[in-house]
């Protein structure tokens, strides 16, 4: 890991293995708002489908 100052910002410079690892560990934390079942799924899509068709 590298430090890099740029118009007086400090930046972090790392491999790209860390920075994956960083971004694996941090979506493992997030939480999903709300789940839903396949058949809601597919019937919110199905709606959305009809809605974007209806606007052109």
């Amino acid at each position: 890991m590298n430090m890099l100052v740029i118009d007086n910002k400090s930046y972090v410079v790392l491999p790209i293995e860390s920075y994956e690892a960083l971004q694996k560990k941090a979506a493992l934390k997030t939480r999903p708002e709300k789940i839903i079942s396949i058949e809601e799924a597919r019937a919110h899509s199905k709606k959305l489908i009809r809605k974007w068709a209806g606007e052109k």
